[in-house]
């Protein structure tokens, strides 16, 4: 729906300050010194948050590679150890079979050294595999024939399989082999007689220097290392070796009681043994009863990380600083600028000589206020000044007297306008106009009169001026209807007869016609 022009200044003048201006100048935003001040401290906060989110982002991908790394590691070794273990109970279980044969004790030592055991015994980490009876006694041996004369009846894995018919496979904690001479482990299984009674056990041993191959060309860091424990808690194998820890057991430390507890997983804690903080990850081996653990250090997980995060850190704290310089010195020039913009836009405005408003400022104001009054219907008061007989003081005192009685009337107009919207200017060489909105002819005279006053008391020293040798002439004029033009001229006719009439006075002009004229309109209409 069409608006009137009345309407949409209206409108326009519900906009806060800041937005007219936008409106009006665009680009004032980009010069405005607290947009860079703003920015300043903006951009180098957004510049954190994003580091930040990055080193974050650099952090859990350098936990994930840890995780990566210590499950393929643990996949890896597990299976390894799995399958050997697998051939060598294959093994075993071969030989319990073979021995029920009854043909057996017939078949030459040799022969039946070759029956008994397959290759599986001549693996490079593999000991001695042996067949000892009800007594501990060897009788059969995988490397000798006949077999070399042992008794192991004092060892704790023959003692189990005597004592448990349904064992199984048992593998033993670490012992040193009493014919290699070497630690080792054993694994072995139980021969039953065929009433069922103990018959012996068939046994092999398996150096412990196997694990230790299969692991010793794996980079864990210097805080990083792969155990292998028994369900008990004996430690089998630790990685790098430390001889003491081989044969310990750990079975009431509280990250064993969680590998039992947990087929498989992973975890963060302190090691009891050193103190050290790592990232475990476990398994078990199989069905076997055997835990393998790789463990990472916490510090050298992040350690690549801190490194970058630190330099990260450095370069960004560099560049806000930078970013935060830069944007204040811009900040404050702009500002000294529009500083200065400001002085100078003031200056176009301002009469040099009395302080007052230019003809330049006062021309616009009184467009405003006319076009403000016409809208409204408020009256617009509009007073013109002259000092009389100025050419006089020019003439006999000299320029600097005349600009002395100018400034000194400027500061008599400016004590006798009292309110923010009024506006006191310099519309010519002795000539003066106060712009009052919403003022009446009646509040109009007061100031008139209160500018005859402070003028009678104008006194200038230096330049021979006595208190009423100063006097001015007032023209006063009232409108309401937007004719900046007819007002003017009323008051300038106004202001020709106070000179006229003697000076030192006031004159009011007649009501504008054109307020008048529709009410004779009127008459005439109904007459």
């Amino acid at each position: 729906m069409p608006t009137s022009d009345g309407d949409h200044s209206r409108f326009n003048g519900r906009w806060p300050p800041l937005i007219g201006r936008l409106r009006s100048d665009p680009m004032l935003f980009i010069r405005s010194a607290r947009t860079w001040i703003d920015l300043g401290v903006l951009a180098p906060i957004g510049m954190l948050v994003l580091s930040a989110i990055m080193l974050l982002d650099l952090r859990r991908d350098a936990w994930d590679k840890a995780e990566r790394t210590s499950k393929n590691l643990l996949q890896v070794i597990e299976r390894d150890i799995a399958r050997n273990v697998e051939i060598i109970d294959l093994s075993l279980q071969a030989a319990v079979s073979n021995l029920k044969s009854p043909r057996l004790a017939e078949v030459d030592p040799a022969l039946r050294q070759l029956v008994l055991f397959d290759r599986a015994t001549t693996a490079r980490d593999m000991g001695v595999m042996l067949i000892v009876n009800e007594n501990g006694d060897s009788i059969i041996d995988s490397n000798a024939v006949p077999a070399r004369a042992l008794n192991n009846a004092d060892r704790g894995y023959f003692q189990i399989h005597k004592a448990h018919a349904d064992l199984g496979l048992h593998i033993s904690p670490p012992v040193t082999s009493r014919l290699l001479g070497v630690p080792v482990i054993v694994l072995s299984r139980r021969i039953d007689k065929p009433d069922g009674s103990f018959g012996g056990v068939v046994q092999a041993s398996l150096r412990l220097s196997y694990f230790s191959n299969l692991v010793d060309r794996i980079a864990l860091g210097q805080e990083g290392s792969i155990n292998l424990y028994l369900s008990d808690g004996t430690r089998l194998m630790r990685y790098p070796t430390v001889p003491s820890d081989v044969g310990g057991h750990l079975a009431e430390a509280p990250i064993f009681e969680r590998y039992l507890a947990e087929r498989s997983g992973s975890f963060t804690s302190v090691s009891a043994r050193d103190g050290i903080e790592r990232y475990y990850t476990f398994t078990q081996v199989g069905d076997l009863p055997l835990i393998l653990n790789v463990s990472l250090g916490t510090r050298e997980i992040v350690a690549e990380w801190q490194a970058k995060a630190t330099v990260i850190g450095l370069a960004m704290l560099v560049l806000c600083g930078l970013t935060v310089s830069l944007s204040l010195l811009l900040g404050r020039e702009l500002g000294r600028r529009a500083t200065m913009q400001a002085e100078l836009a003031k200056l176009a405005r301002t009469d040099n000589l009395t302080g007052l408003a230019n003809r330049r400022h006062f021309e616009e104001a009184f467009d405003q206020a006319s076009r403000a009054s016409a809208r409204t219907g408020r009256p617009l008061s509009l007073l013109l000044i002259d000092a009389d007989h100025f050419k006089t003081y020019n003439d006999r005192f000299g320029h600097a007297i005349g600009d002395a009685v100018l400034s000194g009337l400027a500061e008599a107009l400016r004590l006798s306008v009292r309110r923010p919207g009024d506006l006191a200017a310099r519309v010519g060489g002795e000539e003066f106009a106060i712009l009052m909105p919403e003022t009446d002819r009646e509040g109009a005279s007061q100031v008139a009169a209160a500018i005859h006053k402070a003028t009678a008391t104008l006194t200038l020293p230096s330049a021979g001026v006595e208190p009423g040798s100063v006097t001015v002439s007032i023209g006063l004029a009232v409108g309401s209807v937007g004719d900046a033009a007819d007002l003017y001229r009323r008051a300038d006719s106004a202001l020709y007869e106070a000179k006229s009439s003697g000076r030192n006075q006031t004159r009011c002009a007649l009501d504008e016609p054109s307020v008048r004229v529709p009410e004779r309109r009127v008459r005439l209409a109904t007459s």
